[in-house]
C-alpha cells in the first residue's frame, strides 16, 4: 500500500475492556472498508465516517503523514465540534430567507406583497420606534464635543456629556476605559438599582459594565462550566427560551437542563417541575445554576413576587447559582402585573437568604422604552459571589479589555435620565410614556386579534416585546414537514413569509413541549402596520388550514 494508493481500514478491538490503542489488542473485527480518493486531490472528505472515528482517523492520518499538507488549516472537521452545535433560530434559516426575498424585491422579482415585514425580532428602531431625544441629544455631544458650545442643546444635557467625558481617558469617548467599566456610570447604576429597590443599597463595586445583557450572561456562563461527564455543568433554563441560553450552552460544551412553563397558566413557572427538571438531570449531571427571564423572551409572562420568592427558597435549597435576565424590567402592560426584581425580592426575604443565594441580574440598552440595541450597552450586579471567584471575573473580562464606551455612556443616561425641574424632563417623560404606552395597547391588539383566529391561541401578553402563540396544524401539513426534514411550524412560518412577506421564528427554535407548535412575533411594529400584518396572518392561516386539512 502506499501513499496514493492508500484506502482506509476500520477495526473494532473483540475484547470490548481493551479499547485503547490498536497495538495492544490480540485479534481485530473489520467493520468497514473505504477507498478514499488519491491524496492528490484536494477534496479529500472525511464525513462520511462517524464523528467519533472521523476524529480518530484524522489524528492518525497527521500522523503518520497520510494528509496533504497544503490543505486547509481550518475545515468542518477540525474545528471546534461545539460551535457546531449551536444554533441561534432568531436569525436562522427564516432570516435569511427574508434577506434574500428584500434583495429580490429590490431587483423587481414579482411577489404577491411589496415588502417584507420583519416581526421576528425585538430590535424596536428597526421597526420604526424613534430614539428618546435627550438620548441621542447627549450621546451626539459625547462623540462630537465641539457640539457643547452649540446652544441649540439642553444645558443637562451638557452637563450628563461633561460628566460622562471627564471620565474617559483624554476626556474621549474613544478611549479604552477599565475593563468593569466607567467609574461614574457604575455608580449611576447602583443608585438607579438602589431606588428602583426602594432603597435596598448597591456596591457599585458589584456593578460589571457589559457589553448587552448577552455579554454579561455569557460571560457568567463561562464562571461556572466545569467538571466532565456526570459532574459537568447543568444549565436549567425555561422551555420556551431565548436562544442566548441554548447556544451559549452549547458553545461552552455545559449540559443544558429543561423545565417546562405552564401555557396553561399563561406560561407560568411551577416550582414541581423545576423539581422534577431538577432530579432527572442529576441523574446525568450536576446541575448548578438556574436561569431565569422575567419579564419572558418569548412567553411574555410576569412573575409575581410570590412566585420570585418561590424560586429564591427552591434555589436556596438545592444550592443553585440564580442568573435574573430583566432586560425587559419596564416592558409591563397587563393589568395587576408588576415587575419585581430578583434581587429586592432577596433582600426583602430577610438574611437567611439574602446573605446565602448567589445571584447576578442583567440590564440592557436595547429592550424597555429605549430599543437602542445597536449601541451594545448593559449591565450586571453581582450578589454573594464569592471574593475569589469575582477576582478570576474581573480578570476574564479585562481580556476583552472594556465594554464599548458609547454603550456605557448610553446605559448611564437610562438610569440617570432627566429629573423633574431639568430642562429635558418634559420632553423626556412625554416620549418615554407614548413608547410604553403604544407597546401596551400593541400588546392587547396582538392577543384579541390572534385569538379570533381558528386554531390559533394567544396567552395574555403580559410584557416583553413578543407573543408566542400556539397554532393548530394539519396531519397532513405535519407530514410533508417532515417529509422535507423540516419542523412543522419552521415548514408553517417559512410557507407565511413566502406568501405574505411576514417574518417570524417557528416555536421550535425556541423549544416546546412535544406535539405542539408555536411562532414568536413581536409586537412592535407601528400599530397601523401590526394591523396589516395581523390580517394577513389571519387570513393566511385560514388558507393554510384548508389547504392541508
Amino acid at each position: 500500500v502506499t501513499r496514493e494508493t492508500l484506502n482506509v481500514l476500520f477495526v473494532s478491538p473483540v475484547d470490548k475492556k481493551r479499547r485503547g490503542d490498536l497495538m495492544g489488542v490480540s485479534s481485530y473485527r473489520v467493520l468497514n472498508f473505504y477507498p478514499l480518493p488519491s491524496l492528490s486531490s484536494p477534496h479529500r472528505n472525511l464525513s462520511l465516517f462517524p464523528a467519533a472515528q472521523r476524529e480518530h482517523l484524522h489524528q492518525k492520518m497527521s500522523e503518520n503523514g497520510a494528509l496533504p499538507r497544503g490543505g486547509k488549516v481550518l475545515t468542518v472537521d477540525t474545528m471546534n465540534a461545539n460551535v457546531k452545535k449551536v444554533d441561534y433560530a432568531v436569525r436562522g434559516p427564516i432570516v435569511q430567507r427574508a434577506v434574500q426575498i428584500e434583495k429580490e424585491l429590490k431587483e423587481g422579482v414579482k411577489k404577491p406583497f411589496e415588502e417584507v415585514i420583519k416581526a421576528n425580532i425585538g430590535d424596536a428602531h428597526a421597526m420604526g420606534q424613534r430614539p428618546i431625544t435627550f438620548f441621542r441629544q447627549v450621546m451626539a455631544l459625547c462623540t462630537y464635543p465641539q457640539l457643547l458650545d452649540d446652544n441649540k442643546f439642553p444645558e443637562d444635557a451638557k452637563n450628563r456629556a461633561r460628566r460622562i467625558l471627564q471620565s474617559c481617558g483624554g476626556n474621549s469617548i474613544g478611549a479604552y476605559t477599565t475593563s468593569q467599566g466607567i467609574e461614574c456610570v457604575r455608580h449611576d447604576v447602583a443608585n438607579y438599582i438602589q431606588r428602583r429597590d426602594g432603597g435596598i443599597p448597591s456596591d457599585p463595586d458589584n456593578i460589571y459594565l457589559t457589553t448587552g445583557a448577552s455579554d454579561g450572561i455569557v460571560t457568567i456562563l463561562k464562571l461556572l462550566t466545569a467538571g466532565e461527564g456526570r459532574t459537568r455543568t447543568g444549565v436549567m433554563i425555561s422551555i420556551p427560551q431565548y436562544p442566548l441560553y441554548s447556544a451559549s450552552i452549547a458553545e461552552l460544551g455545559a449540559v443544558q437542563v429543561n423545565y417546562y412553563l405552564n401555557e396553561e397558566k399563561c406560561w407560568s413557572l411551577d416550582i414541581s417541575e423545576l423539581q422534577r427538571s431538577l432530579q432527572a438531570a442529576r441523574e446525568h449531571c450536576n446541575p448548578r445554576v438556574l436561569c431565569i427571564i422575567n419579564p419572558g423572551n418569548p412567553t411574555g409572562q410576569v412573575q409575581s413576587r410570590q412566585c420570585i420568592e418561590d424560586v429564591i427558597q427552591f434555589a436556596a435549597k438545592e444550592n443553585l447559582f440564580l442568573m435574573a435576565d430583566e432586560v425587559y424590567q419596564d416592558n409591563v402592560y397587563a393589568e395587576g402585573c408588576e415587575f419585581h426584581s430578583f434581587k429586592k425580592v432577596l433582600f426583602e426575604m430577610g438574611p437567611e437568604y439574602s446573605s446565602k443565594v448567589e445571584l447576578v441580574s442583567f440590564h440592557s440598552t436595547s429592550k424597555c422604552y429605549m430599543g437602542e440595541c445597536g449601541f451594545r450597552g448593559g449591565y450586571m450586579e453581582v450578589i454573594n459571589m464569592d471574593p475569589e471567584v469575582k477576582a478570576q471575573l474581573t480578570k476574564l473580562v479585562s481580556v476583552r479589555l472594556c465594554p464599548p464606551a458609547p454603550g456605557q455612556a448610553l446605559m448611564d443616561l437610562v438610569v440617570n435620565s432627566p429629573k423633574p425641574g431639568e430642562p429635558s424632563y418634559q420632553t423626556f417623560m412625554m416620549e418615554r410614556t407614548a413608547i410604553l404606552s403604544a407597546l401596551a395597547e400593541k400588546a392587547k391588539l396582538t392577543e384579541e386579534i390572534l385569538n379570533t383566529v381558528p386554531g390559533i391561541r394567544c396567552n395574555p401578553v403580559q410584557g416583553a416585546m413578543y407573543s408566542f402563540p400556539c397554532i393548530t396544524l394539519p396531519e397532513r401539513a405535519i407530514n410533508e414537514a417532515k417529509a422535507k426534514g423540516q419542523a412543522p411550524d419552521m415548514f408553517y412560518c417559512m410557507k407565511l413569509l413566502e406568501e405574505t412577506g411576514i417574518c417570524l421564528v417557528p416555536g421550535s427554535g425556541f423549544g416546546q413541549r412535544e406535539g405542539t407548535y408555536h411562532f414568536r412575533m413581536t409586537i412592535l411594529p407601528p400599530t397601523d402596520k401590526l394591523k396589516i400584518l395581523l390580517n394577513k396572518l389571519k387570513e393566511f392561516h385560514q388558507k393554510f388550514t384548508q389547504q392541508y386539512s
